[in-house]
């Protein structure tokens, strides 16, 4: 094995999004974005395996609509040797197959690879698409949401969890494996190593650099909107003469409404 190559996404930073108290619309142009959580459990898992296997390099390739070089310069950090990202306004609104479809060009474009890794789905649309059509529209063998992985000579290994049992399944180098977060503890980034990642290669293409049919990244989903769940307080307010008589109608209170047991 020579080359991996870990598809990466800027993602919106759930934990710090914002909501309109007056239409519980989520406030996203201000929100701060990051690397999604379980694209850095795969970038992760991909410089383990370059650890264990000399000679290995790993490039990621990033879809954005926006600037996304704090991304970037993290993966270099935590261990990336180059990243690729298509950065071009025309993305903004296209949907999981226009973005797999984009994906899978640069790939291409990137050049030869052994091993495509992938998170089984991101924080903030949690759709789970984007590793499994790439891995059609490049036409490899999948191994879906690994919580571990091994490389045995040209062959991947992946352990899934499933309902009631643990699956092992093999699948002939080169492959797209989507990972889970069980599958590592992602590295935080020595200063030495961010001060490294300064001097790595990040190469920008536009949708114009590559072989993509625009009619495929028109969308065919329609967001019609994302609202906040709706929560009202009961305004309850529990007295009494002291500590103890308060704490007992607290007690029978939160047994009354279910939330905690006897």
């Amino acid at each position: 094995m020579k080359r991996i190559i870990v598809c990466l996404k800027q993602a919106v930073d759930v934990t710090q999004l914002k909501v309109d108290p007056a239409t519980r619309q989520l406030i996203t142009a201000s929100a701060p974005r990051k690397m999604s959580d379980f694209d850095k459990n795969a970038l992760e898992e991909a410089v383990r395996l370059k650890e264990k296997n000399a000679g290995v390099e790993v490039v990621t390739v990033t879809v954005a609509s926006e600037e996304a070089k704090t991304v970037l310069r993290e993966a270099l950090a935590m261990g990336a040797d180059k990243a690729y990202v298509v950065n071009d306004a025309g993305l903004k609104d296209v949907d999981t197959l226009g973005t797999a479809h984009v994906l899978a060009e640069a790939i291409k474009k990137a050049g030869e690879f052994d091993l495509v890794l992938c998170g089984e789905s991101s924080l903030d649309s949690f759709s789970g698409l984007v590793g499994s059509r790439v891995g059609e529209l490049l036409s490899l063998p999948q191994v879906t949401s690994a919580r571990k992985l091994s490389v045995e000579g040209d062959a991947v290994v992946g352990e899934r969890t499933l309902e009631d049992s643990i699956e092992t399944v093999k699948a002939k180098l080169p492959a797209l494996v989507t990972v889970t977060r069980e599958i590592n503890q992602p590295r935080i980034p020595s200063l030495m190593m961010i001060m490294k990642a300064s001097k790595k290669e990040i190469v920008t293409w536009t949708l114009a650099d590559l072989a993509v049919d625009k009619a495929k990244l028109a969308s065919k989903i329609e967001v019609v909107e994302v609202l906040a769940p709706k929560t009202e307080r009961k305004r309850i307010r529990i007295t009494g003469e002291s500590v103890a008589e308060i704490a007992d109608k607290l007690a029978k209170a939160l047994i009354q409404e279910g939330v905690v047991k006897r």
